[in-house]
């Protein structure tokens, strides 16, 4: 790393900066919209608006997620990515949580989404054809069931790469120097 030490003294005092906002950003961002955003939602808003809301939010909470990941693991101080090589274990909780918010952004996302899309044509559908309100179809519950596995993957999955970001910042606070501050 002594190369990297001579190439560019101020990297180290750009990255960490950038990394603590980035992490903070990221783990504030994956607590407020899993625990505080979505219950809120849910007990405040009539079913039809909470699933207009979420199908919407959860795109771009799935994105936001992946580039802040992509961010966070890019300034990673002192050297960014090549601090990896340094302490090899940090990859792991990047590994975790990649996998899980790219699953989430390209696979299971996506499918929670239309499945909520289609299960409200659905009902649509049933109350045209004089299916009562307490009433379930054949199609609806066949939809439902998809509906619950594909969200309940990717509710875990995302339980999973929250997990993975406290793990990292239990292990970035561990790595912290901190020196007796006066500020004036």
């Amino acid at each position: 790393m002594a190369v990297l030490d001579s190439a560019s003294p101020l990297l180290p005092s750009i990255l960490a900066p950038l990394h603590l906002l980035a992490y903070s950003t990221l783990l504030g961002a994956e607590l407020y919209q899993s625990f505080v955003m979505t219950k809120v939602a849910h007990q405040s808003l009539p079913r039809s608006a909470f699933t207009s809301l979420q199908k919407r939010l959860f795109l771009i909470y799935f994105q936001g997620q992946s580039v802040l990941l992509v961010v966070v693991a890019a300034s990673v101080p002192p050297y960014g990515p090549a601090s990896f090589v340094q302490d090899k274990s940090i990859w792991t909780p990047f590994a975790v949580a990649g996998i899980c918010a790219g699953l989430n952004l390209i696979s299971y996302g996506p499918k929670t989404r239309r499945l909520m899309i289609e299960r409200i044509h659905q009902e649509t559908h049933d109350r045209r054809n004089g299916v009562s309100a307490d009433a379930v179809s054949d199609g609806m519950s066949s939809l439902n069931r998809a509906f619950s596995r594909a969200h309940a993957m990717s509710i875990h999955l995302n339980l999973i790469t929250i997990g993975a970001t406290l793990f990292y910042g239990w292990k970035l606070a561990a790595m912290l120097k901190i020196d007796s501050v006066v500020f004036d």
